[in-house]
């Protein structure tokens, strides 16, 4: 996943933190919705805000600018913020990004994870990938902002992710024994409102009960939500590569689940193949100019708003269930 390294110009960086910041501010153009919302609902009005200053490219001022308005959203939910910068090498070239972290402190110090990259690639308006994934994990952070929860819940919004999963792999190396111990799940978001199907996906194995349980609660609820079938002979039934942030905590022992929309009946039935092959560049929307709004709603009707309604349904019912008693 290469990136381009741009000259991070003042003007610029304040100009698009105007129209995004100022987004957040009016809505962008559009209403903001009622307080008694159904699911999914913040989620869209977050996900026009976000991409309406176009890419977010690792290391460029509009990335900056989105993590400004992140940071900004979040504390108008009453969070406070915390901001990890690290230092990263793409390609030779080095360049900077940060993490943005809210906590909501729950019954215990048990904790899980909820996290998603807000950087995209150049091409598009990354609204696929991955605005959709941090639009869901806010409108989570403001609906269970003042419910009791069982566990404390980390957000973390990834920084360099399309660069090369850089700012979870630094969050996570930061992570002592015991606060790995300590945290009962990861559930990483990413690319949600493209692909023909929804889909959650887990770890193999005894801890395989974290996707399990959620794909229990989707069908308690009437959700279209399943895992991959496993015709891949590389991905075993359930699981998925590790090729987004949930490999990093994937790699300390840190159990996981990911959502994400594909197809994975398609193509190399790898999850690559999100679409017909006639759509997007040969099925992909993720990664390429047909990322936008404006495609994917004129082409998918309705898949946006079934996809934040979905996942935003199943994280909010998840999160205030017990998960250290699975």
């Amino acid at each position: 996943m290469k990136t381009t390294d741009l000259k991070r110009n003042a003007l610029l960086l304040l100009l698009v933190s105007m129209v995004i910041i100022g987004g957040c501010a009016n809505g962008g153009g559009a209403a903001v919705p009622p307080e008694n919302s159904q699911p999914g609902v913040f989620a869209s009005e977050y996900l026009t805000q976000l991409t309406a200053a176009g890419p977010r490219t690792a290391g460029t001022a509009t990335e900056i600018a989105a993590a400004d308005w992140i940071k900004t959203t979040l504390e108008g939910m009453g969070y406070t913020v915390t901001r990890e910068s690290f230092d990263y090498d793409a390609d030779g070239v080095a360049s900077k990004s940060e993490n943005i972290i809210a906590v909501k402190k729950g019954l215990s110090d048990k904790t899980v994870i909820l996290g998603a990259h807000y950087d995209s690639m150049d091409a598009g308006k990354g609204v696929d990938d991955n605005a959709s994934g941090v639009s869901v994990m806010l409108e989570a952070a403001k609906a269970l902002k003042d419910v009791e929860t069982p566990q404390t819940i980390e957000f973390i919004f990834f920084g360099a992710e399309e660069a090369g999963l850089y700012g979870s792999a630094y969050h996570v190396s930061k992570m002592t024994p015991e606060v790995i111990a300590n945290t009962v799940l990861m559930v990483n978001y990413d690319s949600l409102v493209a692909g023909d199907t929804a889909y959650v996906y887990g770890d193999a194995g005894a801890n395989g009960k974290f996707r399990d349980r959620t794909l229990a609660i989707a069908s308690e609820k009437g959700l279209n939500l399943i895992t991959q079938p496993g015709e891949n002979p590389e991905f075993p039934a359930g699981t998925t590569g590790d090729w987004s942030d949930h490999a990093s905590f994937k790699a300390a022992g840190v159990p996981y689940i990911y959502f994400e929309s594909t197809n994975w009946t398609l193509g190399a039935k790898d999850g690559y193949t999100q679409v017909d092959t006639k759509l997007g560049v040969n099925g992909e929307i993720w990664h390429t100019e047909f990322d936008t709004m404006d495609y994917i709603k004129t082409n998918f009707p309705g898949r946006i708003e079934d996809r934040l309604k979905t996942f935003s349904t199943v994280t909010e019912a998840l999160l205030v269930e017990d998960l250290s008693k699975l």
